[in-house]
């Protein structure tokens, strides 16, 4: 699969899988006889990972730490580890969806009020 092909499959930019690569956040990618990356299948799904994990608003420097420890033997400390970053991310996005429903509850109220249909 080219790197266009993973782009489209994974929502991610070229750029964007360009910069992750440099990062050091993929895995080898293997090229073929004319020096092009060519994704497996198992790439891509990492990629989409990294999409998914982006689109949380996972710092970058988190998204890193765990790729670093995805691409490394698992042990039963390096699972320990990778559970605790994705816990740790799931409590925070929790917390921010809790501050984007009462931002909308605002707004809907602020909405009610300007169109004249705030009863309260």
């Amino acid at each position: 699969m080219t790197i266009q092909d993973a782009a489209a499959a994974s929502g991610l930019s070229i750029d964007t899988i360009r910069f992750y690569e440099k990062a050091g956040m993929l895995p080898p990618v293997p090229r073929d006889a004319r020096g092009w990356r060519t994704f497996p299948p198992s790439v891509v799904d990492w990629l989409t990972t990294l999409a998914h994990l982006r689109a949380t608003g996972m710092p970058m420097a988190k998204m890193q730490r765990f790729a670093r420890l995805v691409h490394v033997t698992p042990s039963a400390e390096i699972i320990a580890e990778r559970l605790a970053i994705l816990r740790e991310h799931n409590v925070c996005l929790a917390r921010r969806r809790a501050e984007l429903e009462a931002a909308q509850d605002y707004l809907d109220h602020k909405i009610a009020v300007y169109s004249g249909k705030d009863t309260a």
